[in-house]
C-alpha cells in the first residue's frame, strides 16, 4: 500500500512539473532561428554595410535632405537671377560659389559685357529639385541636384535689340548642380562646386 502511495505522490509531482513547464514556455516563448555562429565572413560583410549605411547617410537623414532642398531651391534661383541681371556682376551670391565656380562666372559676364551685352530675366519658378546622388568624401559632403525650373531670358544688346532668346516666351531649363560643404566646419552654408552639363 505504501509503495502505491509513492508512486501516486511521483505521478503527482511529475505533473505539476509539467504543469509549471507549460505555463513558463507559454509566458517565455522558445528559441527559434538561427542559433548557430556566424562565420568570420559574414560577420565582417554585415558590420562593413552597417558602417557603409552610417557613412552614407551621416549629418545627411532625410530631414536634412528636405532641409537642403529648400536652401538649394533658394541658392538656385539667387544664382540665376544674379548671373542673369543686366549689370553683369555677381552681387548676391558670391558666397554661394566656389572660387572655380565664381571664376567661371566672372569670365563669362565679362565677355558678354566687353560685346556690350546684357540678360534680361524673368524667374517662373522651379518645377522640381531632386537630390540624384549624395556621397561623403572624407569631411565633405557633396550632393548633386537635378532641377526643372522655368524661366523667360534673353540677351539684348546695347541698342536693346534681343540677341538670343525670347522676352516672352516660357523657357523649360534643366539644370544638375553639385553642393557641397565641410561637414565639420561650424558654417552651415553649402556652396556651389560644380554645374553637369
Amino acid at each position: 500500500m505504501s509503495y502505491s502511495l509513492e508512486y501516486i505522490d511521483i505521478i503527482l509531482l511529475a505533473m505539476i512539473a509539467g504543469f509549471i513547464f507549460l505555463r513558463l514556455r507559454g509566458i517565455l516563448g522558445k528559441r527559434t532561428g538561427f542559433d548557430g555562429k556566424i562565420s568570420p565572413a559574414m560577420d565582417r560583410e554585415f558590420v562593413k554595410t552597417v558602417i557603409d549605411k552610417k557613412i552614407k547617410n551621416e549629418n545627411f537623414d532625410q530631414v536634412a535632405q528636405q532641409d537642403f532642398l529648400k536652401g538649394a531651391k533658394i541658392a538656385y534661383e539667387t544664382i540665376i537671377t544674379d548671373f542673369s541681371d543686366s549689370d553683369n556682376k555677381l552681387t548676391k551670391c558670391k558666397n554661394l560659389l566656389s572660387k572655380k565656380i565664381y571664376d567661371q562666372f566672372i569670365k563669362a559676364l565679362d565677355e558678354r559685357k566687353n560685346k556690350g551685352h546684357y540678360a534680361q530675366i524673368t524667374f517662373i519658378g522651379i518645377n522640381s529639385a531632386i537630390i540624384k546622388e549624395h556621397k561623403k568624401i572624407n569631411d565633405t559632403l557633396e550632393v548633386t541636384v537635378d532641377f526643372v525650373s522655368e524661366i523667360i531670358t534673353c540677351i539684348k544688346d546695347k541698342d536693346n535689340k534681343i540677341i538670343s532668346g525670347d522676352s516672352e516666351k516660357i523657357k523649360k531649363v534643366y539644370d544638375t548642380w553639385i553642393f557641397s560643404r565641410d561637414i565639420k566646419s561650424n558654417n552651415p552654408n553649402w556652396m556651389l562646386i560644380d554645374t553637369v552639363a
